[in-house]
């Protein structure tokens, strides 16, 4: 899984070893975390394994998803986590910024998902990390909100090209989970109106569903979000009572 070193990518990637699965921790600079996450993976008595990648770069995503599929023997779920998050007003802007965004929280996504696929030639599970600004309209963070609106489609599409080759692809959108490096508390308290909507276990129970589910569940969004979000929500999945089965992730 990509940013499975820390936060709410290490809530994932311990969830994933709780369902029994071997997981390859994709970090780019969260060395240390991601040494910690994999000891933690390892005490559960599954395989863990560390790589280091910057997924901004064109070959990262393809070379990061081989050699995660050398490590552990094979590749049945994807977990796209990893993604950048920066507050970027429509006036302040630069192109540098822009680019960097959709580099990794959009064609990382893409391109691990099209590595992965070749892998999984038994079938799989692709669960791809969206978030519930696609549902809002967060003015000060218009590439971030647009690069994730453009997971969510990628999902929907990836679910329909994927469905005859046993692959299911959903994605989980979290709400407001935990309090991003940089923000002040108070800006915190003013986007999240006063409390945070979920915890990262919730986050984490959600994709470890969507990863064990049977593959006829395919192409959804899963919001897990109790709080502000003014759109419809349906049941949160809940993903323990399927400790099933897929073996790497």
């Amino acid at each position: 899984m990509t940013g499975g070193a820390i936060r709410v990518g290490r809530a994932i990637a311990l969830a994933l070893a709780e369902a029994g699965m071997d997981v390859a921790i994709h970090y780019h600079r969260s060395a240390a975390e991601a040494a910690r996450t994999r000891r933690d993976l390892a005490a559960r008595g599954v395989r863990a394994v560390t790589l280091r990648a910057d997924l901004r770069r064109a070959d990262a995503p393809a070379r990061l998803v081989a050699e995660a599929a050398r490590a552990l023997g094979g590749l049945d779920v994807l977990v796209n986590s990893a993604a950048t998050f920066s507050r970027m007003p429509f006036g302040r802007t630069a192109r540098r910024e822009w680019d960097a965004t959709f580099a990794l929280d959009l064609s990382a996504p893409f391109f691990c998902a099209q590595a992965a696929a070749r892998l999984m030639r038994r079938g799989g599970r692709i669960v791809n990390i969206a978030d519930v600004a696609v549902m809002r309209t967060w003015t000060g963070y218009i590439p971030y909100t647009i690069a994730k609106s453009g997971l969510v489609t990628l999902t929907r599409l990836l679910a329909t090209t994927l469905r005859s080759r046993g692959i299911a692809v959903n994605a989980v959108a979290p709400g407001m989970v935990l309090r991003p490096r940089g923000f002040s508390r108070a800006r915190w308290r003013a986007l999240t109106r006063g409390r945070a909507t979920r915890t990262p276990g919730d986050v984490a129970d959600a994709v470890a569903y969507f990863a064990t589910c049977q593959p006829l569940v395919t192409g959804q969004v899963a919001v897990v979000d109790a709080g502000p979000s003014r759109v419809r929500r349906g049941r949160r999945p809940s993903g323990r009572g399927n400790r099933a089965a897929r073996r790497t992730a």
